[in-house]
């Protein structure tokens, strides 16, 4: 099974690449637009930056109309082009943009959770140290579900409410 979704992960993990880097994304945008104009050029007879237009104007979906595929392979890569642009592109430049938005400068970096996890075993330590000496006996922590997210058994409508209620204090 793990074979088969292979080829997915393997798109999955490109498509981050590219979302992830705002310059690959601008490089890839043009290469595209220079290639879809390479070819339709060929495919159409046209002149190079006729076909560099009708690239950018097809690839923005604008369609002014002054010039368009006649031949079959011309308007296969119409299709594509407009279909790359719309499916993948725009998504990932429009999603590049929103996670820059609403990056929470507030929460807590990797090392600083490592660091918190560890004071937290450590203050465990002392706890049970001192409850021994004391003769008191320290439960163990009930394993519980995240509070909210995927791991959480609370319908979605009340992790929201509960999300909403936290962010208005």
């Amino acid at each position: 099974m793990d074979a088969l979704l292979l080829p997915f992960r393997l798109i999955y993990r490109g498509l981050v690449w590219f979302a992830n880097s705002p310059r690959t994304l601008i490089v890839s945008y043009l290469l595209m637009i220079v290639v879809a104009g390479v070819l339709y050029s060929h495919a159409e007879h046209k002149s190079a930056a006729d076909s560099v237009w009708w690239a950018v104007v097809t690839a923005s979906t604008v369609g002014y109309g002054d010039i368009s595929p006649t031949t079959v392979a011309g308007r296969f890569l119409a299709a594509l082009l407009i279909s790359t642009m719309v499916l993948l592109v725009i998504p990932l430049i429009t999603a590049h943009f929103a996670s820059r938005l609403i990056v929470d400068d507030d929460a807590f970096e990797h090392d600083e959770q490592e660091e918190l996890k560890a004071d937290v075993r450590r203050l465990r330590a002392l706890l049970e140290e001192m409850a021994a000496r004391q003769g008191i006996e320290v439960p163990e922590p009930e394993p519980r579900p995240p509070a909210h997210g995927p791991g959480s058994d609370d319908p979605l409508w009340e992790r929201s409410a509960r999300r909403r209620r936290r962010r208005g204090r």
